[in-house]
């Protein structure tokens, strides 16, 4: 394990709450909402619902909504949150003020998973000058700090895409990688729904063959939101066996908690990290494709 006092090698993908509110008059500063909300559903296992009228009721002062379910996902998939086009992607974030000589914060309330989606869409289109408020929306509220109800004013900007397919991976990757010892998939959903105990089924209980278990929840401290320390998260990693010199897929359902894995995997410094964008909801769907049950054979960390 690390040792206690190590740091992040990419610590500027985090910032604090105090480091946000000291910043938020950067006339090249762009905070975004991120928030979506996630409603079961025996229907559709979940309703994702909006987090734009919460965003209107009150939000961080100057700060802009973005909405990942309509305006920056494939509206035309079958699966929910899909990535868009580069043209789709560019567009909205242009229109949003975000682009060169510009750096964006991004939030969300309820679940830290919303600003890490957007933060690795954004890596994901060439973009590295964004980062994720440690703690969210809550810990901004429970410090007492300043919300608003005044729209943003970003004026319009040129977003640049520059894509990197490598770290989106396909079902074909991720199939191919079973067998690949250089490789490590990483499910970042609870540990019962990685055993096909309990939790939400994607369809077919369980797991994607081979692959082991960080719940992205265990990447966060007693409170949600603000994650452990690097030596805390580098013992989870290493506990099953995510190595750095391996490459590294993570998912989840629907390709969003598998995004707050590898964000912790590259502030870690690992070099090799994709997210499944299909996820469960995409490989549960051919039987074809292998799942697993059970404990045996393999490794949750912390369980």
């Amino acid at each position: 394990m690390a040792a206690a006092g190590e740091a992040f090698a990419h610590p500027q993908y985090l910032v604090s709450t105090e480091w946000l509110a000291a910043h938020l008059g950067d006339p090249n500063l762009r905070v975004y909402d991120c928030t979506t909300y996630l409603v079961p559903d025996p229907a559709t296992t979940f309703r994702a619902e909006s987090g734009r009228p919460k965003w209107v009721e009150g939000h961080i002062p100057g700060s802009d909504y973005l909405d990942l379910q309509g305006e920056l996902s494939d509206t035309s998939s079958k699966l929910r949150f899909t990535m868009p086009s580069t043209e789709q992607f560019a567009g909205a974030m242009s229109r949003h003020g975000l682009g060169e000589g510009t750096r964006a914060v991004l939030y969300s309330a309820g679940n830290i998973m919303w600003a890490t989606r957007i933060w690795w869409m954004l890596r994901a289109f060439g973009f590295d000058a964004a980062a994720v408020l440690d703690g969210g929306w809550e810990k901004w509220v429970a410090e007492g700090r300043p919300v608003s109800t005044e729209p943003a004013k970003y004026p319009p900007a040129r977003f640049v895409a520059k894509p990197r397919p490598e770290l989106i991976a396909t079902r074909g990757e991720v199939l191919a990688k079973i067998a690949d010892q250089g490789a490590c998939t990483i499910n970042a959903l609870s540990d019962a729904q990685h055993t096909g105990e309990g939790g939400v089924s994607y369809g077919r209980a369980g797991r994607i063959k081979g692959s082991v278990n960080v719940a992205f929840a265990r990447l966060q401290s007693g409170k949600p939101g603000v994650f452990r320390s690097a030596a805390e998260l580098r013992g989870l990693f290493s506990e099953v066996g995510a190595d750095p010199e391996k490459k590294i897929i993570t998912y989840c359902g629907g390709g969003i908690a598998a995004t707050t894995d590898a964000f912790v995997l590259t502030m870690l410094g690992y070099p090799r990290v994709a997210v499944y964008d299909g996820s469960l909801g995409e490989w549960t769907a051919d039987p074809s494709l292998p799942m697993e049950t059970g404990r045996e054979g393999t490794k949750i960390a912390g369980g």
